[in-house]
């Protein structure tokens, strides 16, 4: 694969970023203009006839609360991300006294693209495993696993290191952060939506009331599944780009794109870190580590298309070509 331009890169992915953004709202609003057209739809009794006028007030004083919403739920996941998946990894910074073998590894990197060198996190795991994070300077992180830092050797994890600076220094990160925000507010409206829908009968009767509210929620509950639905779709339809990109950054940054083929040959043999419930926390890693029931990834064939990352087998394949 002909690897694009840093500049670029950062310009696309600054673009669908703001493409994200606006699409996202866009979604939200149609939503709601549906919900409001079912229950207009609900109380005609399943005429359509005369409800237009009655659809667009209901739409005119939802849109506002929805987006007003949806804004501020944004903007407390966007600048607590970082907290929360330091939580989710249980990561803890790695001291550069601990391990200056790292720190040399990543200050050198750093210093021979001129970019700002981020912090480094450590999670105690024997797996194999790496992934970046943070929005801007300020929180941008590396973190390793315990078991990547005794297993590889010096050239594939620097080849593993250069990956994830790729991402930083590309702005892959802000677009996956700001995707997993998305997709994670539709997820939990269906979620609450459907909890609340199946208390509703206990709580109020089976009268007509009851009644309207359970079918109320189920409405809001299948809307917000469709909204989660598309925007996984919008997500997917970027991320694994994303991770050919990175690679061939790194291979760039390196000049050694062998060692991360190698690197990736023993991550995709060990990348399950224990203790990693969260799958949107689990789709930063350079190797997703999500696992079937017995212990074999879920990729191939008709799966592949909403998968975040590529086949390790072709991305291996891609890297041996430069």
């Amino acid at each position: 694969m002909e690897y694009v331009g840093i500049l670029t890169q950062q310009k696309r992915n600054n673009t669908r970023s703001i493409i994200l953004l606006v699409l996202f709202p866009v979604l939200v609003l149609v939503l709601v203009l549906l919900f409001c057209f079912l229950l207009a739809l609900m109380a005609n009794d399943g005429s359509t006839v005369g409800i237009g006028d009655f659809v667009w007030d209901m739409f005119a004083g939802a849109a506002p609360i929805a987006i007003v919403f949806v804004a501020v739920w944004f903007a407390i996941a966007y600048f607590t991300n970082t907290s929360i998946i330091s939580r989710a990894t249980h990561s803890k910074p790695l001291e550069r006294k601990e391990n200056k073998r790292i720190y040399n590894m990543v200050e050198n990197l750093c210093m021979s693209q001129g970019m700002q060198m981020p912090r480094i996190n450590v999670i105690e795991d024997p797996s194999l495993n790496a992934f970046a994070s943070g929005i801007n300077n300020k929180s941008y992180t590396v973190t390793l696993t315990r078991g990547i830092i005794e297993t590889l050797d010096d050239d594939e994890l620097e080849g593993v290191i250069a990956h994830e600076l790729s991402h930083i220094r590309n702005r892959d990160v802000r677009l996956l952060i700001v995707s997993i925000v998305f997709v994670g507010i539709f997820a939990m409206v269906a979620q609450v939506s459907l909890r609340a829908a199946a208390r509703a009968p206990r709580s109020r009767g089976n009268g007509k009331n009851g009644g309207g509210a359970v079918v109320i929620l189920l409405l809001a509950a299948i809307l917000a599944g469709l909204g989660y639905m598309f925007s996984t779709m919008m997500r997917f339809a970027i991320s694994r780009k994303r991770e050919y990109m990175a690679d061939a950054g790194a291979a760039e940054m390196t000049r050694n794109p062998q060692a991360l083929a190698n690197a990736l040959r023993k991550i995709s043999g060990n990348p399950q870190v224990s203790g990693l419930k969260r799958d949107d926390v689990a789709q930063l890693f350079i190797e997703h580590p999500t696992m079937g029931a017995k212990g074999k990834k879920k990729t191939g064939g008709f799966r592949s298309l909403f998968t975040t990352h590529p086949p390790v087998e072709q991305r291996i394949a891609v890297l041996e070509q430069f």
